[in-house]
């Protein structure tokens, strides 16, 4: 499930409680969490609702400012249910600290060798890992179109394997296009890039 960015500073700030969504099937579950730019949103519950029955109250403690609103907001079938799912705030995003990490142990190392190897296996092309950090580490905040055509990739593809590396805490998004985090650059330096 995406969350806008004023959905996402809602919750942080305790002033959005409940996101709507029409869905064939729910696609999230009480206890499940979503790491978003503001940090962690927890997934507190999910009830089908009559969307007759939403009200401006309903609409408001989901960012909205009237029940219309956020009728007309949902996406999907018509005929789909209307889920409302109960959202908290669950903390700061870990990745943040994880990236800051510049002292890296040669345990650390070691496990994030490990880890960009198993992303290395896990593609029908040849290995990416290495290749996307140094690029990113080299063109800070070049637009992900750019920087996919500079690798010879396809640019969401790209996108999601930045993501992957943005994980491991070695990758930071930008406004316009990625930069390497401290914990990336101090990676990096341990290989003697």
């Amino acid at each position: 499930m995406i969350l806008t960015h004023a959905v996402t500073r809602g919750v942080a700030e305790g002033t959005v409680t409940a996101v709507y969504r029409r869905w064939t099937r729910s696609r999230v579950r009480p206890g499940d969490t979503l790491t978003t730019a503001w940090g962690v949103v927890r997934i507190e519950s999910v009830t089908p609702v009559d969307p007759s029955a939403i009200t401006d109250a309903d609409a408001a403690e989901a960012g909205e400012r009237s029940a219309r609103a956020l009728l007309a907001s949902l996406r999907g079938p018509a005929d789909a249910p209307v889920f409302r799912i109960g959202v908290g705030w669950g903390g700061e995003d870990p990745r943040h600290a994880l990236s800051a990490e510049t002292d890296l142990t040669p345990e650390q190392l070691a496990d994030i060798a490990a880890r960009l190897a198993r992303l290395d296996r896990r593609v029908r092309h040849s290995p990416w890992t290495h290749e996307v950090l140094r690029a990113v580490a080299a063109h800070p905040g070049l637009r992900a179109a750019d920087l996919a055509e500079l690798l010879g990739r396809e640019k969401d593809e790209l996108k999601l394997d930045i993501r992957k590396l943005k994980n491991l805490g070695l990758t930071h998004s930008l406004d316009v296009g990625y930069r390497i985090s401290p914990r990336g650059a101090a990676y990096l330096a341990s290989l003697g890039t």
